[in-house]
């Protein structure tokens, strides 16, 4: 069931918008405009309805805000409102809301709108899906991991938990290439893709392809032990597939892995840290190939092997 937050200090206007939508709907209603920014970023709502006449922070300047949060800014906004001169209307409308329903309300006209605008929302979501998903692999593409990545790290330091990076590249990989053939090679990374990703199922687990045969994956919540040790079952899966691999250089096909995890702080860089993972995933390479790198949180360096 799609959800709507109603963010509106009047409880018995936002009751009334609730029992209108409720049989299709799952409702939930926010009574200041703080509640309904915090509820806004932290659960997934398909549709946002918005009083624009509430005591401190009114509803434009909810919207703005809204509008530049990168987890809330494609969320549409309908401002429920009695002020119907065109200049709040234009207000609205310019700052990001997509519609305006004015009191007192019609309850056909409030479904109406409501189910449009989910619809368009839909809409958008799958076309995004597509476009941020690679289409070799089906996991996530370079594009949808640098927005991800962005939310995921300022989540991590508001909520100071461990957020770890990890890097992903399967081991000679030119030399297989060379030998079997690019059709043989892309079938070789959709199958450490899938591997990857059904290790990584956890609604806090991301993965990605990072670009040619490199993935990148994101984990949020484990300390570093523990993120370490499933890294090096999913390094050992990936060789447990046994797809033959030049014997010049390796019985099978297998990766090597690097990663970083740390408790961001806000002034914390992203960056830096996917810089570490990386040079963990170098230093894997140095050592060996086909093992698994990691520096914990205090920056000590976990070798596999």
């Amino acid at each position: 069931m799609e959800k709507i937050l109603i963010v509106d200090d009047s409880v018995v206007q936002a009751t009334q918008l609730k029992t209108i939508l409720a049989d299709e709907y799952d409702v939930t209603i926010a009574q200041t405009a703080e509640d309904g920014l915090c509820r806004a970023s932290g659960e997934n709502y398909s549709l946002i309805l918005l009083d624009v006449v509430m005591p401190g922070m009114d509803g434009f300047t909810l919207l703005k805000k809204l509008q530049e949060e990168i987890i809330t800014q494609s969320v549409p906004v309908i401002l429920i409102t009695s002020l119907s001169d065109v200049e709040h209307e234009q207000r609205g409308l310019v700052l990001g809301a997509v519609d305006y329903i004015t009191k007192p309300f019609h309850s056909l006209i409030v479904k109406a709108r409501v189910n449009t605008h989910i619809k368009l929302y839909n809409y958008r979501r799958q076309a995004e899906r597509q476009s941020m998903t690679d289409q070799l692999t089906g996991v996530a593409n370079r594009r949808r991991y640098d927005r991800y990545s962005a939310v995921k790290w300022h989540e991590a330091a508001r909520l100071q938990v461990p957020f770890s990076i990890c890097m992903f590249d399967i081991d000679h990989f030119k030399i297989y290439n060379d030998k079997f053939g690019h059709p043989a090679g892309d079938k070789v990374i959709a199958a450490v893709a899938k591997t990857i990703a059904s290790h990584l199922q956890r609604n806090t687990d991301f993965v990605a392809r990072y670009g040619g045969e490199e993935f990148v994956a994101l984990s949020l919540g484990e300390p570093s032990e523990k993120i370490f040790a499933h890294l090096k079952k999913i390094r050992q899966a990936v060789e447990d597939l046994h797809i033959p691999h030049d014997p010049s250089v390796s019985e099978w096909v297998t990766v090597s892995v690097g990663g970083v995890t740390t408790v961001p702080l806000a002034e914390s860089s992203y960056g830096s840290y996917l810089k570490i993972a990386d040079t963990m995933l170098y230093d894997a390479k140095k050592h060996g190939r086909n093992r698994v790198v990691w520096a914990n949180e205090r920056m000590q360096q976990l070798r596999e092997k």
